[in-house]
């Protein structure tokens, strides 16, 4: 009911933590969410560097790395990437750069696992593509433990939506706060918001959720395990109970307790 064989062009797909404190990371988030995980060595070019996949149910959920040296000097925090699956990623280039959007990285393989890149959109956000091969993303989405959700907060919703939707062709639902949902082929595939004053400098950004079965009992194990809580337990209206919570090497992302969660249909 939430494995998930295939992913279609435009979908939400994986998330990845860049840390500057991996072991303490993967700690944390075994801990929070209940996850096992498997080490893929990086090659001989970075002897002893792995490549964390998370698992639950034997199926992969998420991603972490170690930050490398140079990132950490330049004085990248902590932070989740965001990815959507798309058909061909050398194709999405020129729509990248020609709706003002910057490429940052690749393209470029990963192993046989398949093609990425990373992109920086015109609010300053940045995001991933990929093209799967051996590696489709997560296998378990929506359920305890698993990424439901990924979500945009931007400077500017109107040129967000300009680039997302040439980009990938996603139709947008706006509510009466302002909250703006991505449709993809008709799927609810994500969403965005502004950031308010009352966010400070806060940059442009993607952020993943990751589904719990009971949000109190959550925030209580991210505090033991040495999580901070950025926002306690909000009503997220018609969805459930929401948390926005920071790990101990300073990556930020959200649980959710879902009313209903919604099942995979490949």
């Amino acid at each position: 009911m939430y494995t998930v064989s295939k992913y279609p062009h435009g979908a939400f797909s994986w998330a990845d933590n860049t840390s500057t404190d991996a072991d303490a990371a993967k700690a944390f988030y075994q801990a929070l969410l209940g996850w096992d995980k498997d080490e893929i060595p990086l090659g001989p070019d970075m002897p002893g560097a792995t490549y964390t996949m998370f698992k639950l149910e034997d199926s992969y959920t998420a991603g972490l790395a170690g930050m490398m040296p140079d990132m950490q000097a330049a004085g990248i925090p902590s932070h989740w990437t965001n990815y959507v699956t798309v058909d061909d990623v050398d194709a999405m280039v020129p729509l990248v750069t020609g709706n003002g959007g910057t490429i940052l990285y690749g393209p470029a393989d990963v192993f046989d696992s398949g093609r990425m890149l990373l992109l920086q959109d015109p609010t300053g956000a940045q995001l991933g593509l990929w093209q799967a091969k051996n590696h489709i993303g997560a296998g378990i989405v929506n359920t305890a433990g698993a990424m439901c959700w990924n979500e945009l907060l931007t400077r500017d919703t109107a040129a967000a939506k300009a680039f997302y939707g040439a980009l990938f062709g996603w139709e947008f639902c706006e509510d009466e706060n302002g909250y703006i949902r991505f449709l993809n082929n008709g799927r609810n595939n994500g969403a965005m918001m502004q950031i308010s004053p009352l966010m400070g400098a806060m940059p442009s950004m993607w952020q993943p959720y990751f589904t719990v079965a009971d949000i109190d009992a959550a925030i209580k194990r991210a505090g033991a395990a040495g999580g901070t809580i950025i926002i306690p337990k909000t009503v997220a209206p018609g969805a459930g109970h929401f948390a926005y919570l920071q790990d101990p090497a300073g990556a930020y992302f959200y649980i959710i307790q879902l009313i209903v969660a919604e099942a995979w249909q490949d």
